[in-house]
């Protein structure tokens, strides 16, 4: 219900505020585990990522969001769960592939931080597709939130990362470069066409 009502109100303030349009939201499975992969650019990309699928998107949060008392009740209400800075927790990666195997949606930012925009992608969303079987669906966040100027999100096809799953480190490194690379050419094919 508070997702729901969160997710609402992100589509009404973006529409407004960046007059954001949806494509590609047919690419989304409507069931199954799935890995959602971005570029990251703002603080305002995970609800920007999540908000015009209807489907419930997780995110990793930083740890200390959820010792403050009111974000500590409404966090994971609305998908959020808590990651410890400076590294993904062991405790974080098993709720991670638990919820993918159960069928849910999380979102990750490949990037890491949004100082690394357009550097190299971590390999911790290939692991996690690769583990769990999930679908692989690419996204472009363009636009740079500047207040009435257009922006888009584009959700592309699935990314196929079958030919990485016994490849080990290297070929989490290679499933990784292959994700950030369609990213990065959804990025440049659609930058045109705000």
């Amino acid at each position: 219900m508070l997702y729901r009502f969160f997710r609402g109100m992100f589509r009404m303030m973006f529409a407004l505020m960046f007059r954001v349009r949806a494509e590609g939201q047919e690419h989304i499975p409507a069931s199954g585990g799935v890995v959602l992969c971005a570029n990251h650019t703002s603080n305002w990309d995970p609800p920007m990522l999540g908000s015009p699928l209807e489907r419930k998107v997780h995110y990793m949060a930083k740890a200390e969001l959820f010792q403050l008392p009111v974000l500590k009740q409404v966090l994971p209400r609305i998908g959020a769960f808590p990651v410890k800075r400076g590294g993904v927790s062991k405790e974080s990666i098993r709720l991670s592939l638990q919820l993918l195997k159960s069928g849910e949606i999380i979102g990750v930012f490949p990037e890491g931080t949004r100082s690394n925009a357009g550097g190299m992608g971590k390999k911790g969303a290939a692991s996690l597709a690769i583990k769990s079987g999930a679908t692989v669906i690419p996204a472009a966040i363009i636009g740079n939130y500047s207040l009435f100027r257009p922006m888009k999100i584009v959700y592309g096809p699935p990314v196929d990362l079958s030919e990485f799953a016994d490849a080990g480190s290297e070929g989490l490194e290679q499933a990784t470069d292959k994700i950030m690379g369609t990213i990065r050419q959804m990025l440049r094919d659609h930058a045109s066409n705000l």
